[in-house]
């Protein structure tokens, strides 16, 4: 082998280094991307959990006040019947 082939094999393994580099980079580069894209992700989730949370307890206090106002319309109901009767009755 001459000095010139060992010179140009040296050239392309000092190449196909610095293009595996290269692509090491890039690689990095991405997963540094997908990381941040997870965090966002799980940022994201944790926020929908929390309004769910939120949502359930609105919903708990709607039925709740719900449950109050019928109770309330039954016992009306009762004195506005109870009422009447003594007026029909005098």
């Amino acid at each position: 082998m001459t000095i010139g082939e060992l010179s140009h094999i040296a050239n392309a393994v000092a190449a196909a280094v610095e293009e595996q580099g290269a692509a090491t980079q890039e690689i990095t580069r991405n997963i540094q991307q997908a990381s941040a894209g997870t965090a966002d992700v799980s940022s994201n989730i944790a926020g929908v959990s929390r309004s769910t949370v939120e949502t359930g307890q609105g919903a708990t206090m709607v039925r709740d006040t719900s449950d109050e106002l019928a109770r309330q319309s039954a016992t009306l109901r009762k004195e506005v019947d109870n009422f009447l009767g003594k007026i029909r009755a005098a």
